[in-house]
């Protein structure tokens, strides 16, 4: 074992936690992971892998279990609720730009257990320690964790991916700028063959409806839709089975009462931190920036992080200059700007749209889009992120 001070400290055993460890670990850069809780959760969260994450997730050779456990989509619709296919967007043209041209559909819990079980021996993970602050100087940082036995851990650098409600990035002081959606985002998960009763639908669909618009999203075992819910409601009442019910009979009319396996309700935000780097403590995924979930960039873009972070980091740490870490900061902070939030927040914008004219016209634009082999495909190269990273490359 490294001595103490010799080490990255890395708080949150997400998926960009366990990412930026694995990516050190492998330059060799000793590595603590702290996890608040008691073991890896097996919650359904983010779902979707877009083409280029599987690219990067390959160097580690998790890429081939990640399929094999999930659901690859070929395409994915923009479609009108009333009237059905608006535009199905085939990823195939995105062949030879990528290894993988296709979204995958698998819970990000199979990534987190399989990047934990690639630490093994190779770096500390410890459970059950929540980080309730640090202090830093010259030489690194000092993280300090509560609990009923508190004590404090030593390193060179301090990466907070301890997701949305960051202690790290609130402890930094960085403001975290942006927005907070009215609605409350309500998911349920039902292993109800929506495929088999919707016609034409795509594993990975898009509705809008000037009253209530919506997203159906398959894995390999349930479908998972996403409405936008009323945030005057407790979410007791959100959540109460005779409305889940309804809202789902209101997607897809059916005989006989919908199985629902799991349900939450959550507030979304639109928000980027000001700065992704104080001193020695570095911020990634949530911790940094947080957007809607329409077009699934959230967990995507954290990835992109936790990869373009590593690479400088390793540098950083076998000699380069430290200002090397401002380079990361300012490079993923313009994606999340100019790419992740503009794209999100133009698909709820889509999504949202009342104005009949607004509608025909944007739906008129899909149409349109998909037609032409090469707009099709420049809107492919935006919407699975394969662009912002290129353009990322081209401005280094």
């Amino acid at each position: 074992m490294a001595e103490a001070n010799e080490r990255v400290l890395i708080v949150g055993a997400g998926p960009v936690g366990l990412v930026a460890a694995n990516s050190l670990a492998d330059a060799g850069v000793p590595v603590t992971v702290i996890e608040a809780s008691p073991e890896l959760p097996r919650d359904l969260r983010a779902s979707t892998f877009h083409p280029p994450t599987l690219d990067m997730l390959a160097r580690f050779g998790v890429t081939g279990d990640l399929i094999a456990r999930g659901l690859v989509c070929p395409t994915w619709q923009f479609r009108d609720r009333a009237t059905g296919v608006v535009a199905t967007f085939d990823l195939g043209l995105l062949a030879g730009e990528t290894d993988h041209p296709y979204r995958l559909q698998c819970e990000q819990w199979k990534l987190t257990e399989t990047l934990r079980a690639r630490l093994e021996g190779r770096a500390e993970v410890i459970y059950g320690a929540e980080a309730d602050g640090f202090t830093q100087d010259g030489d690194g940082v000092t993280l300090h964790l509560g609990g009923p036995e508190p004590r404090s851990l030593r390193g060179r650098w301090l990466i907070g991916a301890d997701g949305a409600r960051s202690v790290i990035r609130r402890e930094t002081g960085i403001a975290f700028e942006g927005m907070t959606i009215p609605e409350i985002f309500l998911t349920m998960s039902t292993p109800h063959r929506f495929e088999e009763t919707i016609p034409d639908l795509a594993p990975i669909a898009y509705i809008s409806d000037p009253d209530e618009w919506l997203v159906l999203l398959s894995t390999p075992t349930l479908w998972r839709v996403l409405l936008p819910t009323d945030p005057g409601l407790s979410e007791e009442e959100m959540k109460a089975p005779e409305r889940i019910e309804a809202r789902l009979q209101a997607v897809c009319p059916k005989p006989g009462p919908y199985p629902v396996t799991h349900a939450t309700a959550y507030r979304v935000h639109e928000r980027v931190a000001q700065s992704y780097v104080h001193g020695r403590v570095l911020l990634a995924g949530d911790a940094a920036h947080l957007n809607n979930p329409l077009g699934g960039m959230g967990m995507n873009g954290g990835i992109h992080d936790a990869f373009n972070l590593a690479e400088k980091l390793t540098a950083v740490w076998n000699g380069a200059d430290a200002s090397l870490m401002q380079d990361y900061g300012a490079e993923r902070r313009r994606v999340a700007l100019e790419a992740v939030q503009a794209q999100t927040m133009r698909n709820r914008r889509m999504l949202n749209e009342r104005d009949p004219a607004a509608r025909a016209a944007f739906h008129d634009e899909l149409r349109r889009t998909v037609a032409d082999p090469a707009t099709h495909k420049a809107f492919l190269m935006r919407s699975s992120m394969i662009q912002s990273l290129r353009d990322l490359a081209a401005a280094a």
